[in-house]
């Protein structure tokens, strides 16, 4: 067994065996130091950021569009996070556009969406933010966010219709999204998502902080910077940088080219 298998093989043993366990047994208490309760969906009107997010919506959906006109060259979710996506996407039919992952700035990224990239830093307790890019006939499985220290926000900006063939179901709640409106659930709850439309649908996906009491609000925030350092984030992290460098060098190019044919 080669050295690097075998350390890739220790730190599966001390993910799973060791911090699971641990995970586990602190998201027993969170419920009963949760400040927004501990449904599946949660009000959004305890958090007020969402407002501003509401107000500007369509300022983020003008760099969408920016963004998308790159959308063959965006990476697919598993290309980014592969151990995170191995439930949830097998198949090149969810994209996505990081600005943020577990704290860590996509620094290309946010350049080219300053406007989103500002608005999402107001946000206390951002820990993560992409364009989550749904192509057509997407079904994302039941499956459960990794811990309950985050709640899940997202903002429709990109809808196709009707509704109800694109939606999501939270433990027994089906929501469907609207363009300009937030959503806030608590993704460990079992979840799944469907696009049956013939459009891609596309949300800012944002994960923030669970707001708690202390002492739990102090380990809460220890135990999110212990999953930041793990070595699946990191991955994810340097795969996230390839790819910005990629893109990176394959845009100007592509405008060079446009230029000449004009």
């Amino acid at each position: 067994m080669s050295v690097q298998k075998k350390k890739r093989n220790l730190r599966n043993f001390l993910i799973y065996q060791v911090g699971a366990p641990i995970l586990q047994q602190f998201e027993k208490l969170i419920p009963h130091y949760s400040k927004v309760g501990d449904a599946p969906f949660l009000d959004v009107s305890q958090f007020e950021w969402t407002q501003t997010l509401e107000m500007n919506w369509e300022m983020i959906r003008q760099e969408l569009d920016g963004v998308l006109t790159h959308s063959e060259r965006l990476p697919n979710f598993q290309d980014i996070s592969p151990d995170q996506a191995t439930s949830t996407s097998k198949d090149d039919l969810w994209k996505t556009y990081f600005l943020y992952g577990y704290g860590c700035r996509a620094e290309q990224n946010c350049q080219r969406c300053p406007e989103t990239t500002r608005l999402i830093e107001q946000i206390p307790g951002m820990k993560t933010a992409f364009f989550s890019i749904m192509l057509p006939g997407k079904h994302i499985p039941e499956h459960r966010g990794p811990y309950k220290g985050v709640v899940r926000c997202l903002l429709g900006l990109k809808i196709p219709e009707p509704n109800e063939a694109c939606r999501i179901r939270v433990h027994d709640q089906i929501r469907y999204w609207q363009e300009g409106k937030t959503m806030v659930f608590d993704d460990t709850y079992l979840h799944e998502a469907w696009n049956e439309t013939d459009q891609i649908r596309v949300v800012l996906f944002l994960d923030i902080v669970r707001p708690l009491r202390f002492p739990l609000s102090w380990l809460n925030q220890v135990l999110i910077q212990l999953i930041a350092w793990s070595p699946y984030i990191r991955d994810a992290q340097a795969n996230q940088k390839k790819w910005e460098q990629r893109f990176a060098q394959a845009v100007p190019r592509e405008k060079a080219d446009a230029v000449v044919k004009v």
